[in-house]
């Protein structure tokens, strides 16, 4: 397709990163690569009461962290900078200026009650909106008003057309001629609307696909006649493609609400997330590589994506199938990379750094839990108990057996055969312990083990029990099951 392809991604610095809106992030840079383009990344901070410094830094640790990557925009720099709204009100009111000379903006002194007093009268309803009276008005009319001391706002001129565009998702959509009408782009006070200066950074930065979600499709219609004005005062040449994706629907197939805590971007990352994972669901919330496969490298990603695939049917968001393909991906780490991943969530458990012993126990233990992990926060569960002092140990009510006197009876018939062994091998262990409960015993292998299990770790569910006995060594081992058996008294 060329490499003149642009986009961009301009979110409002407020709150925290919404999944939505980052898979918006991730559908523009996704699209951007497949395409060899280039990718905005700009702000659009004019809110100054809603606008925040932590929000701003918070969608840059976001992007960065999922490896969204951008070729121009802030913290980068570029040709058609400042890439902050609020540092562009210059830029905005020189086109202000050059709209109204040229009759595409126009002022308007009409206030709300007169509005509706003038859909009143005509017969019509009174919530209908303004109705392009004010068009043209003479310079008289608008001499009386300011003498008034009314502060006029200014409205583009709507062409008297049907306005239709070729959406990549959805495709021919036409909002007939009247469906709205002449809108304000700058307030009385001379501030310029987002109406106005999104579409105007869009055109001087040259971008050629406005990919966004379908909750403001209906905007877009206002877009193409303001683009209308510009190309005809020499701004642009070129009204962008436009693309709407599905919304994200959260449990009851409710629209995701900032409520919702799964819409929070950074509490999947604190549940314990790679980005690798969360990069590959949210890649499937509306798109998918093939009917038949859900995991992906970002490599592949970028290599099939393309936007005119994208489903135009809402997406809900799945957590179990988040952390089933979570959990792929942390399965796909190689073993080093893995263990470097875990020491966040092992906080209070390992030194940072680590010392030497706790590093070898940690390499020892990883490929035991890499296995049965979907998100990184399991880690102080599953591994704890190799961290902890056996005199500290504490046991899950969950995990104490039903039966103590039985449970006794296995603790020490296990204690008796392996303080005979001289190999304390994962293999050798578990030879003689099957040997000991299962075969001589007759016991079944969930009743032989749990007791064993628990003295170990204090939990009911742990990483295979004869790899922690021989992490542990004999005495460790020794030392849990004697302590075990007199906590059952």
């Amino acid at each position: 397709m060329g490499t003149d392809v642009r986009v961009r991604f301009c979110p409002s610095p407020t709150g925290t990163p919404h999944v939505g809106m980052v898979r918006t992030a991730l559908f523009n840079w996704a699209y951007a690569r497949h395409t060899g383009g280039k990718m905005v990344f700009r702000i659009e901070d004019t809110d100054a009461a809603r606008d925040s410094e932590e929000s701003y830094l918070q969608l840059i640790d976001a992007l960065t962290w999922l490896g969204i990557d951008w070729d121009e925009g802030v913290e980068k720099g570029g040709p058609h900078g400042p890439y902050r709204q609020s540092q562009r009100t210059e830029i905005y009111l020189e086109i202000v200026e050059r709209l109204k000379a040229s009759g595409h903006l126009y002022e308007s002194f009409v206030t709300p009650d007169e509005m509706e007093a003038r859909n009143v009268a005509a017969g019509r309803d009174p919530r209908q909106g303004y109705d392009n009276f004010e068009r043209d008005l003479t310079e008289e009319q608008r001499a009386d008003f300011r003498a008034q001391g009314r502060q006029p706002s200014l409205r583009l001129r709507v062409p008297d057309s049907d306005l239709s565009f070729d959406d990549l998702i959805r495709g021919e959509i036409t909002f007939p001629q009247g469906s709205f009408t002449d809108f304000v782009v700058v307030r009385p006070n001379g501030a310029p609307l987002y109406t106005f200066v999104n579409p105007v950074d869009d055109a001087l930065m040259g971008v050629t696909h406005v990919l966004r979600g379908e909750d403001i499709l209906s905007s877009t219609p206002r877009q193409i006649a303001l683009y209308l004005a510009l190309i005809e005062i020499g701004v642009t040449d070129v009204i962008p493609r436009y693309a709407h994706m599905p919304l994200v629907l959260g449990e009851g197939s409710k629209k995701l609400s900032k409520r919702d805590p799964e819409s929070n971007l950074f509490h999947h990352r604190d549940r314990g997330f790679i980005p690798e994972g969360l990069l590959n669901y949210l890649a499937l919330l509306g798109w998918s590589i093939a009917a038949d496969r859900d995991v992906f490298t970002q490599a592949e990603f970028t290599e099939a994506f393309d936007i005119v695939n994208v489903n135009p049917n809402p997406a809900r968001f799945d957590q179990k199938k988040a952390d089933a393909i979570n959990g792929d991906h942390i399965r796909m780490l190689a073993p080093d990379d893995f263990q470097a991943r875990l020491l966040p969530y092992l906080t209070g458990l390992v030194a940072d750094p680590p010392t030497p012993d706790q590093q070898a126990i940690l390499r020892e233990a990883a490929p035991l839990v890499q296995e049965r992990m979907t998100v990184l926060s399991e880690a102080p569960g599953l591994l704890a108990f190799l961290f902890t002092p056996t005199d500290a140990l504490t046991y899950d009510d969950d995990a104490l057996p039903k039966d103590a006197d039985q449970a006794r009876r296995i603790l020490e018939a296990s204690s008796a055969v392996l303080q005979q062994l001289d190999d304390f091998s994962t293999a050798a262990i578990e030879e003689a312990l099957r040997a000991e409960l299962i075969e001589g015993a007759g016991l079944k292998p969930r009743d032989a083990f749990g007791p064993l299990r628990t003295a170990l770790s204090g939990r009911r569910i742990s990483p295979p029990l004869f790899e922690s006995m021989e992490i542990l060594d004999k005495e460790a081992t020794l030392a849990r099951l004697e302590r075990f058996r007199r906590h059952l008294g």
